[in-house]
């Protein structure tokens, strides 16, 4: 606006001529209530004044202009920014994606592999003599492979297939059995109802497993394990020394000691999730609760 006091040449402003004032300045940008302008003094005219001015809403609208387009330049860069991030990730990532890829069709592999001759040794075992005492810890450390056999092949697998009817009372005192040997010293609380189940047996045996097996290693030098029922909620409780951390107990590979592989209950809460058997986590005074609802796979 000052460049256009020495050139009449532009549309943009407009002139007029005001009086002076006492408290007038030249060549300051004032705003008033509908106009932007400058006061220039003529050379010549010692009482009036030179006033060049711009509209205000012509101002505002161009201001809003610029703000609109600095908001467009904006979001252009940041999602060409976000787009060069994604593609470099995938960049990045690949190498970390291939090997996860590698190691499942490893794990594959090795799950395929071990199927026959475990299940060829137990087939042998229940073939020799079931009192001998080191046939009996062999057959019992084979069936533990073929329990973490399974829990691999579950953890790979996304859907359970199979749907039987069996009562819930033996499917628990077959898992029982089978750690009550190993962990003679607890205290074995059981009672169980013969409900009639109606779902994947060997899916719903993992369940069992994992948690009772949960609930031995973890247990207190002279704890309990508690498995009941009441209508159709079981219940396995057992004495622990507490859980840091019980909102991450489900999580895959999270455990707050150096045994085990972190999956035991990650792959519970899968297998619970794909037979529609809700279960909940309950702690008080250190003894953990496991809570199945079994009602949508109670058969009468």
């Amino acid at each position: 606006m000052k460049n256009y006091s020495l050139s009449f040449k532009d549309k943009r402003f407009d002139i007029d001529i005001v009086p002076k004032k006492p408290n007038s300045r030249f060549y300051e940008l004032y705003t008033g209530e509908k106009d932007l302008y400058i006061l220039i003094p003529f050379p010549d005219d010692p009482e009036d004044l030179l006033k060049i001015y711009y509209p205000k809403r012509d101002y505002l609208h161009l201001l809003t202009q610029l703000k609109q387009s600095i908001l467009w330049q904006f979001l252009l860069l940041t999602f060409i920014a976000m787009l060069i991030s994604l593609l470099f990730s995938f960049y990045v990532l690949k190498p970390l994606r291939n090997s996860l890829q590698m190691l499942e069709i490893f794990i594959k592999d090795i799950i395929h592999d071990l199927n026959t001759p475990l299940t060829s040794i137990l087939i042998n075992l229940k073939m020799m003599d079931s009192k001998n005492e080191e046939v009996e810890s062999i057959s019992r450390s084979a069936k533990t492979i073929a329990m973490l056999h399974q829990n691999l092949d579950a953890y790979l697998k996304e859907q359970v297939n199979r749907s039987e009817r069996f009562k819930l009372d033996e499917a628990v005192n077959e898992q029982v059995e089978f750690f009550q040997e190993m962990y003679d010293y607890l205290t074995w609380q059981i009672a169980v109802e013969p409900l009639i189940i109606q779902s994947d047996k060997n899916a719903f045996g993992r369940i069992l497993y994992n948690l009772i097996s949960n609930a031995c290693k973890y247990n207190t030098a002279d704890g309990f394990i508690r498995i009941t029922t009441e209508s159709t909620i079981l219940t396995i409780s057992n004495s622990s020394y507490g859980i840091e951390a019980p909102e991450r107990i489900f999580e895959r590979f999270y455990k707050e000691s150096e045994r085990g592989l972190g999956i035991g209950l990650h792959i519970v809460k899968k297998l619970c999730d794909q037979l529609e058997i809700p279960i909940r986590l309950e702690i008080q005074d250190k003894i953990i609760h496991f809570h199945l609802d079994l009602s949508k796979v109670t058969s009468n």
